[in-house]
């Protein structure tokens, strides 16, 4: 007997595993990549966490698809941000059920807990969860399974509904007192999952974006990180500090070109390659003044411009 559970790293994805490994039930675990993920060592911490509980991990990417079809156009709207929780919930059991046909598991499993999040885990909204991940009855959320109607793997003995729990709300107490049992005391997770669609300012950047120029998986991480200016409708990004660079230097998409100093230390920038001469200027100057010089070459795409220091006040009204 097999199950397949929806794993985040977090911690109530891992007592999930934990509970139906108890049960002498075989669990591989899928972690669903949608590009949002606040943490960039995320993969590496998933394979630690996957060993340490002893499950073969699969890994999905799926960020283009995701915004293709979810991100901007979710059936059950969004959270307090630009959060489409239950339709990235419903799509998340969609990939799980695909993973389980092709494994050959049984059942599905998530760390879900009714009343935890106020958007996707009210109980009107794991109904709807379930209903539109065409998984009905194979979605067993060990945590709070005595608060939930008996799923197939309940119904047919595979699992044994006694031996899970009936946890619900925002308290963590029976958790955290589950990982000090378990021994996964450093399985745990920040507000909202990790997810920065939950965070307003960044969600506040990716809508500026998709209205304005657009928006594709390759402009993910890029929103991450820098500074984000609009200027008469165009934009330009300015890394904060050296660890922000290579993520601003390597970005490989089609609507911004790289500006970087020419022979002095300083930030990387992007700025949209269709922004007129003036806009790309005034972007020179402000890679300068973000350095220690007064004045200096940039690189912006394949052509240098003299930058000139100005006070950086002057840029605060182009801030996103």
């Amino acid at each position: 007997m097999k199950a397949i559970a929806l794993f985040s790293g977090g911690l109530d994805s891992a007592l999930a595993v934990k509970l139906i490994q108890e049960q002498n039930i075989e669990v591989e675990a899928l972690y669903i990549d949608i590009g949002f993920e606040a943490n960039r060592e995320k993969k590496e911490f998933l394979k630690s966490a996957a060993d340490k509980l002893g499950v073969k991990l699969h890994i999905a990417d799926i960020r283009d698809e995701y915004i293709k079809t979810i991100l901007f156009s979710p059936k059950y709207g969004y959270g307090k941000n630009l959060n489409p929780c239950i339709d990235c919930h419903a799509n998340m059991i969609r990939i799980a059920k695909e993973y389980m046909d092709k494994t050959g598991a049984k059942f599905i499993i998530n760390g879900e807990v009714v009343g935890q999040r106020p958007m996707s885990q009210r109980l009107p909204a794991m109904n709807a969860v379930t209903n539109l991940s065409g998984a009905k009855g194979l979605i067993l959320r060990p945590l709070s399974a005595k608060l939930l109607p008996p799923t197939v793997p309940e119904i047919k003995g595979w699992v044994d509904r006694e031996k899970l729990l009936g946890i619900s709300g925002r308290e963590r107490k029976i958790q955290l007192e589950l990982a000090k049992k378990y021994g996964i005391e450093d399985f745990i997770e920040s507000p909202g999952g990790g997810c920065l669609l939950t965070d307003a300012n960044f969600s506040k950047r990716v809508k500026d974006l998709k209205n304005n120029i657009g928006f594709t998986y390759k402009e993910i991480e890029i929103s991450k990180v820098g500074r984000h200016f609009s200027i008469n409708g165009y934009k330009i990004i300015i890394s904060r500090n050296k660890d922000e660079n290579p993520v601003l230097k390597n970005y490989s998409g089609e609507i911004f070109e790289i500006m970087k100093c020419d022979n002095f230390p300083g930030p990387v920038g992007l700025i949209q390659k269709n922004a007129p001469e003036n806009i790309k200027q005034l972007a020179a100057d402000m890679m300068v003044s973000y350095t220690k010089q007064n004045k200096g070459e940039i690189i912006v795409g394949n052509k240098k411009l003299t930058g000139e220091k100005k006070d950086k006040k002057e840029f605060a009204k182009y801030l996103i």
